[in-house]
This record gives C-alpha cells, sequence and structure tokens, in this order.
C-alpha cells in the first residue's frame, strides 16, 4: 500500500518524467442529451441532443493524463488529412505538457469515435476508421521521431495500440529496440492477441478479458489471472503484466512476485479511457526511478478516480491525494468513520440495546489525563464514540502553532486504543451539531467543567440522556507538555 508521503512525493517528481506515448491517435466525440420517448418511425429512442464536446483520444488520451499528473509526455501519431485531423491537432496543442510529433497521411482517414450519452449512460457508439497498415515513408517518420525524443533524459515510452494500423508488427520492433538502446523501459497497451509482438517490452498492461483471449486461459480468479500473466510473460519474452480486472482490482505479476491491489472506485460511471490512465500512470512514475510496484500502486489509484467521472477523463495530483487521504483514515483504520458511516453504524448498536457514549477533544499530544477520560468515559457506556477536533478546529481554538500531530495522525492513535470504539473528525469549533446529529446516551467530559457548562448537556439531557463529568487526572496537559518541550530545547 502506498502512503501519503509516498504519493506525494511521487506527485512532487512528476516534473521529470518525460513519456514518449507512441501509438493510435483519434478523436473522441462525445454528444449528450436525453431520450423521453419512443420514434414512431420504429422501436428505438428519440435522442434529443443537448451539448457536443471532443477530447483526445486513444494515445491522445495517455499523454494528456500524463499532462494532468504534472509529468511531460511527447505524442507521436499520424492523423489524416481531413478536419478531424486538424482538430486533433488543435487539441494537442491546446494540451500544456504535451509536445506534439504528429505525421499526416493523405489517404488516411483520422479515427472518430462518437459515442451518444443519456443520463450518464453511453447508448450507441458510432466508429469511422481504418486498420490499414502505414506507408513506408510514414513509418520511417515515426521511428526517427521517436529515436529523437527518447534519447532526452528520464524518457520512457509507452506504446498505445488500439488495433488502428499505426503500430505495425516492424514498428514494434523497430521502437522496442531503439528504447533498448537508450536504456528507456517500455510500457505497452496491448489490443493484439498475439503479445510475442511486443517481445521485450517491459510491462503490458491488458485488462481481464484481453489477458484471456491473448492467454486462451480463464482470468476469472486471482489464481487464474496469475497463471494466465506468467503464460504471457513467458510466451510473449516480457518482464511483467500489469492486469486491469474491473472491479476486481489489478493484479502486477512478475517470474518471482505477485502483488493483487483491490478496486479504489468508490463510483463507477464511464469505464472510457480508464486504461489510458493505468499506462499513463505507471509509465509516468517510472520515469521518476519508482519502482513497478509504486508505480501500479499509483496507476490503482488513478483508475478508481477515472471511473467515477464521464468520458475519457483525467485525474489531477488534488483528487489522488484526496482519495488516498480518504483511504488512509477510512480504510487503515475501521474504527474512523465519515458521519454518514456512523449514523448507519450506531443505528445497528442501538437494535442490540447498546449504549452510546459521546466525548471529545483535540488529543493533540495522547497523555495519561486522555487515557484516564477515555477509560472512565467507556465505563457508562458499551460503545464509546470520540469526536475529534480538525486540525482547522484546532488552530482556531489553540492558535496557529498547533496541532503538533496531524488530524490523521491523531485519529489514528485514538482508533487504537481498546476503549474508543468510533472517531469522529469535525470541523467545527465545538461538537454541538455532531451530538444533535449521532443522539447519544450519555455525554462524558471532564470534571474541570460544570454539568450545564458542557457543549450539549442540555440537548443530551432533552431526549433522556446522561452528562457524566469524569475526574481528572492532575499533572498532565496538552500545553504544558508542549511547553516543557520547548524549555528543554
Amino acid at each position: 500500500m502506498i502512503d501519503i508521503g509516498s504519493l506525494s512525493s511521487l506527485l512532487g517528481r512528476l516534473a521529470s518524467s518525460h513519456v514518449v506515448c507512441v501509438g493510435d491517435v483519434m478523436l473522441d466525440r462525445f454528444i449528450e442529451g436525453d431520450v423521453e420517448r419512443i420514434s414512431p418511425e420504429g422501436p428505438i429512442p428519440i435522442f434529443s441532443v443537448t451539448r457536443e464536446t471532443e477530447m483526445l483520444g486513444g494515445v491522445g488520451n495517455v499523454a494528456r493524463n500524463i499532462s494532468a499528473f504534472g509529468g511531460r509526455a511527447t505524442l507521436i501519431s499520424v492523423v489524416g488529412d481531413d478536419a478531424a485531423g486538424l482538430r486533433l491537432c488543435e487539441l494537442i496543442e491546446d494540451t500544456p505538457g504535451v509536445t506534439p510529433s504528429v505525421i499526416k497521411e493523405t489517404t488516411r482517414p483520422t479515427t472518430i469515435k462518437t459515442r451518444y450519452v443519456a443520463a450518464g449512460q453511453q447508448l450507441l457508439r458510432a466508429d469511422r476508421e481504418t486498420i490499414e497498415p502505414l506507408s513506408c515513408q510514414t513509418t520511417e517518420a515515426v521511428l526517427s521521431a521517436v529515436a529523437e525524443f527518447l534519447a532526452s533524459e528520464n524518457s520512457v515510452l509507452v506504446l498505445s495500440d488500439y488495433g488502428k494500423g499505426v503500430l505495425g508488427d516492424g514498428l514494434i520492433r523497430s521502437l522496442i529496440g531503439v528504447a533498448e538502446k537508450t536504456k528507456s523501459m517500455i510500457f505497452v497497451d496491448p489490443k493484439a492477441r498475439d503479445y510475442a509482438r511486443y517481445k521485450g517490452a517491459d510491462v503490458l498492461t491488458p485488462n481481464r478479458q484481453e489477458l484471456a483471449l491473448a492467454s486462451g486461459m480463464a482470468t476469472d480468479t486471482e489464481e487464474e489471472v496469475v497463471v494466465a500473466c506468467r503464460h504471457i510473460i513467458e510466451t510473449a519474452g516480457v518482464e511483467a503484466v500489469l492486469a486491469t480486472r474491473s472491479e476486481q482490482g489489478m493484479s502486477l505479476v512478475t517470474a518471482e512476485n505477485v502483488d493483487h491491489l483491490p478496486a479504489r472506485a468508490r463510483e463507477v460511471f464511464d469505464v472510457s479511457g480508464a486504461g489510458d490512465t493505468v499506462v499513463a500512470a505507471i509509465a509516468a512514475a517510472s520515469g521518476t526511478g519508482a519502482s513497478l510496484s509504486t508505480g501500479a500502486a499509483f496507476a490503482n489509484i488513478a483508475a478508481g478516480v477515472v471511473v467515477g467521472k464521464i468520458g475519457t477523463a483525467t485525474v489531477y495530483p488534488s483528487e489522488l491525494l484526496s482519495i488516498l487521504h480518504e483511504t488512509e483514515m477510512l480504510g487503515a483504520e475501521t474504527k474512523i468513520q465519515t458521519l454518514d458511516k456512523a449514523t448507519s453504524k450506531i443505528t445497528s448498536w442501538r437494535r442490540k440495546a447498546y449504549r452510546c457514549g459521546f466525548t471529545n477533544g483535540c488529543f493533540d499530544l495522547l497523555h495519561p489525563g486522555h487515557i484516564s477520560l477515555l477509560s472512565q468515559a467507556k465505563d457508562s457506556c458499551d460503545r464509546l464514540i470520540v469526536g475529534l477536533n480538525s486540525d482547522t478546529s484546532v488552530r482556531s481554538l489553540k492558535g496557529p502553532g498547533r496541532p503538533i500531530q496531524n488530524e490523521s495522525s491523531r485519529a489514528k492513535v485514538l482508533a487504537s486504543l481498546e476503549m474508543v470504539d468510533m472517531v469522529l473528525i469535525f470541523d467545527d469549533e465545538t461538537p454541538l451539531k455532531l451530538i444533535e446529529c449521532l443522539r447519544p446516551d450519555v455525554l462524558i467530559k471532564g470534571s474541570d467543567y460544570k454539568a450545564d457548562e458542557v457543549v450539549g448537556a442540555s440537548a443530551v439531557r432533552s431526549w433522556g440522556g446522561e452528562v457524566l463529568l469524569a475526574e481528572i487526572l492532575d499533572g498532565h496537559s496538552t500545553t504544558s507538555t508542549i511547553q516543557k518541550m520547548g524549555n528543554d530545547t
């Protein structure tokens, strides 16, 4: 599992990574609308168009994702000498961090994928394309461009093969040869059934269905995926396979090791371009010197974000940090809950006739006084809920120098205590709104308060609850501890 510190460090280094992206580029069109009735001309829905958007697809979406991460990409591909090709060139030039090297072939139509979307769901996809191989002249131009750009420092190569003719067998062999000479890592998003054409690549990133077709094996279970991946590694002559398995996550497999990564998606709206995000993430991470396992973990997080968006979307660093922070707090310690999940959990406790207690505080530097308070609180109830002031709340109450530990660290320490059953972080200066929402049976606070001074006391009493004042253990205080630490330095 990758932690916040590791991901933050990786994101900060992505600007030093250079990914040369080669393959089939396409114009992705999304036509959004409403379907409210059936056509009188036949049993088909009438689609009322409300909006049309165009964006980079195929290898263009790989480069676009790398740009969104904060990395640098060079996009090398082929388009037709037509309106769609012109539009693609405009989109590439408008993408910061992407250097275009697009070759026009007059006899070749530009690939267009048009998706019709209503109520967040695709109704139809219409494709305009050719799968004819490139001319010899165009092939040489692509190879020359790749050799030039791979020579730069920290470069890696991505081959995005959508089977539209840009990556023929001969060109793939030549491109892998160039990458080997420059000692560049090679990542392939494969579409062909014969993966031997990618011999010499470092990592292939098939989805489960593609892996099954290429290996001729079942891929329903983790064990079957590992066997199929190792068959590909042996027969195709590649170093590793990162298999994406939809709602079951990903598996990074080498000849010696296996790393199964659970799915990160909270809600899936559209898987369009998710494979582009995966290969972009692991390649960009590799360009910083990160290990394959770190790159796979990064790709897994990014994929979990992108499938929650509509269309061939991208992922931004702030989104990655947000989802990782949430996972760290909610996954690493199951006691740490969001308010909506907490209310559901408390309802189930009450069905079992459990008495629910509530106390709160900053708990910045946990000391024996805190332990005594929490122990007394737990003695008064069956399930103890602790409201924890957020970092923002603590600064408001204690000043700009506090807290000493961030909210995630404080929550983890509290969650590790046997007497604590649930931790909720709140932003307000007082926990009144939290108390009114949770409706605890007993409210516990230190005896340095009077009963009528305890925030939420009147509310708890109004629904028949009790207010308990716990004894204070003398000689312990976070503020005095911090002061003593300052005097000792």
